[in-house]
């Protein structure tokens, strides 16, 4: 498996991830997008850098994209890191997270902030994150709609 930045050819690859996870809305699918579109489409923004994890074939399995904190000192935002559901389990998702933490402490990133539903959905999720040594900072009710709560995680690096 390789990481690298994210090409164009990589545009529909990610919406078809995205969508065949079955966990994102297509609100969800569509700020995605629009962040895969700023990436690809403005060689001079500095908020979003996106990268996608393919095999020996060239055959996306996975993506991130993350980003500087505004006004913060070495504080990153994890925005969305998502796994073909065939490669999920098979530890894309691990390589890909640890890629982003090697980029951002050789940059001076302190801290990284991912921010995820309380839905059932994201069980996995928050699974995730907690065993990769994120920690639960807050959580704030009813934040998405009633009954689905903005959980915070933060990873200090």
């Amino acid at each position: 498996m390789t990481i690298r930045p994210l090409r164009r050819e990589d545009r529909e690859p990610i919406e078809r991830l995205l969508r065949e996870t079955d966990v994102f809305s297509e609100e969800e699918i569509g700020v995605a997008m629009e962040l895969v579109g700023v990436y690809l489409d403005d060689p001079n923004q500095k908020d979003y850098e996106l990268f996608s994890s393919v095999d020996d074939g060239g055959v996306l399995s996975g993506y991130v994209c993350l980003g500087p904190t505004p006004a913060t000192q070495g504080t990153f935002d994890l925005y969305w890191i998502a796994v073909t559901p065939s490669e999920q389990a098979r530890g894309v998702g691990t390589k890909l997270l640890g890629f982003v933490e090697g980029l951002l402490r050789s940059r001076g990133g302190r801290l990284l902030v991912a921010e995820t539903s309380s839905t059932p959905k994201y069980d996995k999720t928050r699974a995730f994150y907690e065993k990769k040594g994120f920690a639960q900072n807050a959580r704030i009710k009813d934040y998405y709609k009633p009954g689905d709560d903005l959980v915070i995680y933060g990873k200090i690096l």
